[in-house]
């Protein structure tokens, strides 16, 4: 009998090339935006989180790299991830991750309560709640690809630090974009304007910025590309990662309805 061969998970031009960059699947974004919230997601909103966390969790990668070429090593330690974050700080997110892994106790520091008393480090246990802790193995295959793409390698514990941060960010980034839609856009202080190589920077940052609305009205139960961009401004406080992340993301967008 003749092999048959892999169907595609979905044919159209482009579609292939987008499905090898972005190592985080649709239908894993959508399974964790469900933990969060009863919206419905549009394709070009779980493409758009799958890009911005790639884009997270590739800058966080390189940095580690860098981190251990300093050292002649090539195999990624947790150190290498701690030095990563001192270097830049729009590194440090998915800092519900913190608590619970090892690698980042002595970066979070001492907790005390009203009464000045240390608060015990959380111990890990099983839930049946959804949260990103417990879920942080899905991610797992996307960032060893990921790790694949660079041509790096890591310990166990690195992986798993890496696991549990792209979990987190998308966890908090999926609650962001719901919050988004139910308020109909997004109050913070400032804003971010996309810009392109030529083009002048944003303008200054303006202090009790209004509401943003969105750029197109929905219903207010479905969750679309804008809503994710929106939320990436707030997950990513500013600087070349977060410019970089909504424009990888918008890219992203673009490749994949034209599949």
């Amino acid at each position: 009998m003749t092999a048959q061969p892999a169907r595609p998970e979905r044919s159209g031009p482009g579609t292939a090339s987008v499905l090898d960059l972005l190592p985080f699947k649709p239908s894993l974004v959508k399974a964790v935006f469900r933990d969060v919230t009863p919206m419905h997601v549009s394709r070009a909103a779980a493409w758009t989180a799958a890009s911005v966390t790639r884009t997270v969790l590739t800058e966080i990668i390189d940095g580690a790299r860098r981190a251990a070429a300093d050292e002649d090593r090539k195999k990624l330690i947790p150190e290498d991830l701690l030095s990563a974050i001192e270097r830049n700080v729009e590194l440090e997110v998915g800092g519900k991750w913190y608590d619970h892994s090892p690698t980042f106790r002595g970066l979070t520091g001492v907790l005390y309560d009203t009464e000045g008393v240390i608060v015990p480090a959380r111990k890990r246990g099983r839930s049946r709640k959804p949260s990103a802790v417990v879920g942080a193995h899905r991610f797992e295959a996307g960032v060893r690809k990921l790790l694949r793409n660079q041509g790096a390698t890591a310990v166990p514990a690195m992986v798993r630090d890496l696991d549990g941060i792209a979990s987190v960010f998308l966890t908090d980034l999926a609650r962001d974009a719901a919050t988004v839609v139910r308020e109909g856009g997004v109050r913070r202080v400032g804003t971010v304007t996309l810009v392109t190589s030529g083009e002048p920077g944003p303008a200054p940052f303006l202090k009790d910025y209004p509401r943003v609305p969105s750029a197109r009205r929905v219903d207010g139960r479905t969750i679309g590309r804008d809503d994710v961009l929106a939320a990436t401004t707030i997950q990513l406080f500013g600087g070349n990662l977060r410019q970089r992340a909504l424009i990888e993301a918008r890219e992203a967008a673009r490749n994949t309805s034209a599949g």
